[in-house]
């Protein structure tokens, strides 16, 4: 059997993101942690330069995916979806507060083991779990066992549809490698009647602002997190292309810019560079 590839560099990021969401008022104030205040702090002198220089910095985009994630998550329960699963949680607030605003919900938590039994003291501790709102360990790239995709999605009904979210996990993994996850996640979707995937991902189009910059970022980031921080696409057109590859039906790209007015967000200077995928795929697709 091959090596996993490893995660386990990347669950730092969960503390700084963490904070973000509750000093932002996202979180409940048992989410704040003193690592996430401490780099939060740290950060703040580049982020102040990063919005006066470029426009906007790494919370923008983080306020940005998270609550464009959030509104269509809001529009596809309102539509019927009662299953959603979130890959890579970290100290994300999203099962916490949806639970809590949506009694027919099954939300399922999923990390690295040690990332999980974290959330899962935490969330324990302030007696929010339920039957319906649960923690699991998972490795996306574990194939049998325990940690497997397919072990988290058997815990749901798959006569009813479901929502798979995976929030500031993908970009640090090369195409080839995250494309692996992407195409087992197609499959095991295609055993409800419909599943929707929602993530975000960072771009690297030709014109974009700050293209430089950002591959410049990406290889700190890389370097920080030893992991191999990629941006995938170079166009809407080939992301689509790639995720119907992969086996999806559909690709929905959504744009920061485009909720401007609707929603809360912050806005940057120029094209935003995050960017919101939405792939559907439906019963017995392959």
């Amino acid at each position: 059997m091959s090596e996993l590839p490893d995660t386990s560099s990347i669950s730092f990021t969960a503390l700084y993101t963490g904070h973000v969401w509750a000093k932002d008022g996202l979180a409940a104030p048992f989410f704040r942690t003193r690592g996430g205040a401490l780099l939060y702090g740290a950060l703040a002198p580049f982020e102040y330069m990063g919005r006066r220089i470029a426009g906007g910095n790494i919370r923008t985009f983080l306020l940005q995916r998270h609550l464009v994630i959030d509104h269509r998550l809001h529009q596809l329960i309102n539509s019927g979806v009662t299953q959603v699963v979130e890959i890579a949680c970290g100290l994300s607030p999203r099962g916490h507060r949806f639970c809590q605003q949506y009694p027919q919900l099954t939300y399922i938590e999923t990390d690295l083991p040690d990332m999980a039994r974290r959330k899962q003291h935490l969330l324990t501790e302030h007696q929010v779990l339920s039957e319906r709102h649960r923690v699991m360990p998972i490795n996306i790239f574990a194939d049998v066992g325990e940690l497997s995709l397919g072990h988290v999605l058997g815990q749901l009904d798959t006569s009813k549809p479901v929502v798979v979210i995976t929030e500031g996990l993908v970009n640090y993994f090369p195409l080839a490698v995250i494309s692996e996850f992407w195409r087992k996640l197609a499959t095991a979707l295609g055993a409800f009647p419909q599943g929707t995937y929602l993530t975000d991902n960072y771009p690297l189009y030709q014109g974009m602002p700050f293209y430089h910059t950002l591959k410049g970022l990406g290889r700190l980031l890389g370097a920080v997190s030893r992991s191999q921080v990629g941006f995938h696409f170079h166009s809407d057109q080939q992301a689509t292309n790639h995720f119907e590859q992969m086996g999806f039906q559909s690709l929905t790209i959504h744009n920061p810019a485009d909720f401007y007015g609707q929603l809360p967000i912050p806005q940057t200077r120029g094209n935003p560079m995050v960017r919101i995928l939405e792939g559907k795929t439906a019963l017995g697709n392959r």
